[in-house]
């Protein structure tokens, strides 16, 4: 580093005497020794304001439990669809397979890397693009268009045809050993290439085929064909035989997922509202859905996923659970964690420096089922369905202030009959390009 200073012990004397001047802080660090810092800092009031009561509300079947995987975007993805099949079968419990949506995701990702190897065998090992490939490898987080792919590709089950595992359920040892043979993979076509051999996509086959062995040891096979049976809420047995997970979906599902555009927020310099924006090497299906998003102001954003829940439909959304939540209590809430007061000092930032400045992105998705509105139609709080099982919050529903989702929620799935004209027109336009690290790359993976 050219021109650094080091510390001096001057310094650090002038740091020491300004802390212990002030009792406050020798009050909050006693407070800190024994006790968590969300429940220091918590400020008691804004219950009185984060009350599960909510003016638009959609009922809902009760929540899932993605246990400890990333998978929040396939559950939040299945639990809209399910929905659907409550309706049409008279259901008061229902799920999908969201092991049979992850089998395949995980599938076609290691094509789309193996893919994406392949269309950098000509670049050094340090190309930073390459770097990110190699360094992201296969992980269990999407992106809404990742999971439109899937289902366009594979249609959907019923959970009872193809159930949870142990490793759909608890991860991070099979995507290790899944990224450690993807990692081979792509040192093996490295090295066939510099070999002068010409056709790389006859070993990747050979390579794909490894991949599937592997994921159905730990996930199982997924079904081709299976018999569908319910007992509906009148206590009415059914049976539909011999069904493919396309039938399924195209007979007991049937949302037209080509209908729904992802909106976002990224207030920064280099995204311009009401243009379009894709992200190179982002995605899971090679050939399928590229992963595009439409910029809009925050104002726009929140009246279309209002529009879109008082007609009754639900909201697949993306936003930064990290920040300002309490779990046990299922709340989001930016004003209800008081950091100024605790340490005497500003931790603000506004929305578009955390986005540049890599303090926040999206890292979960959810769904929105109800909102609050003011009497002048404004949102006060939202009602959420998370994926973390029915121990906290509301039977584990969750709530948003306004002013969190303003701040932290970056996505929000919008049927494209609620865009205006010159939305529609803009989010049809020729992308611009994002690189794969931009933070509006981030997949959804908690």
């Amino acid at each position: 580093m050219k021109h650094a200073e080091s510390v001096s012990m001057k310094q650090l004397s002038e740091y020491s005497a300004r802390y212990n001047a002030s009792p406050s802080r020798r009050a909050m660090t006693n407070a800190l020794a024994k006790t968590e810092l969300s429940d220091v800092t918590f400020d008691n009031r804004r219950l009185r304001e984060d009350r599960f009561h909510f003016s638009v509300e959609i009922p809902t079947l009760p929540v899932t439990n993605q246990e400890r995987s990333g998978r929040c975007w396939i559950f939040a993805g299945a639990n809209l669809l399910r929905e659907e099949v409550a309706k049409k079968c008279n259901l008061d419990r229902f799920e999908l397979s969201q092991n049979y949506i992850a089998f395949w995701d995980k599938f076609e990702k290691a094509n789309y890397f193996l893919e994406s190897v392949i269309d950098r065998i000509d670049c050094p090992i340090d190309d930073r693009t390459l770097c990110w490939i190699l360094s992201t490898g296969v992980q269990d987080g999407g992106q809404w268009d990742m999971f439109v792919s899937l289902i366009e590709n594979y249609g959907v089950v019923p959970k009872e045809a193809m159930d949870e595992t142990y490793q759909s359920s608890h991860t991070a040892a099979m995507n290790g050993l899944l990224n450690t043979k993807l990692r081979q993979f792509a040192a093996r076509l490295q090295k066939l290439h510099l070999d002068g051999t010409d056709d790389l996509h006859a070993e990747k086959d050979a390579m794909l085929r490894e991949i599937y062995s592997l994921l159905c040891t730990c996930l199982g096979e997924p079904p081709a064909g299976f018999d569908f049976c319910w007992t509906d809420k009148d206590k009415q047995y059914h049976m539909d035989r011999s069904l493919t997970p396309k039938d399924f979906y195209e007979k007991y599902v049937g949302l037209p997922l080509g209908d729904y555009v992802s909106v976002i927020n990224s207030p920064t310099s280099d995204k311009p509202f009401y243009r379009s924006y894709t992200v190179d090497y982002l995605g899971n299906v090679v050939g399928g859905r590229d992963v595009r998003y439409l910029n809009l102001p925050m104002e726009e954003l929140v009246s279309l996923v209002i529009r879109q829940l008082q007609d009754g439909r639900l909201v697949w959304f993306g936003s930064d659970v990290g920040k300002c939540g309490d779990r046990k209590r299922g709340i989001w809430d930016s004003k209800a964690f008081d950091y100024a007061s605790a340490f005497e000092m500003d931790f603000s930032m506004e929305k578009g420096d955390m986005l540049d400045y890599r303090e926040s992105a999206m890292n979960h998705a959810m769904v929105i089922t109800g909102v609050e509105l003011d009497e002048n139609g404004a949102p006060v709080r939202w009602k959420i369905q998370n994926s973390w099982s029915d121990e906290n919050g509301e039977k584990g529903y969750y709530l948003m202030s306004a002013d969190w989702f303003n701040r932290y929620v970056y996505q929000a799935v919008i049927r494209r009959e609620y865009l205006s004209d010159a939305q529609r027109e803009a989010f049809d336009a020729d992308p611009n390009h994002l690189t794969p690290w931009d933070p509006m790359g981030t997949l959804a993976d908690r």
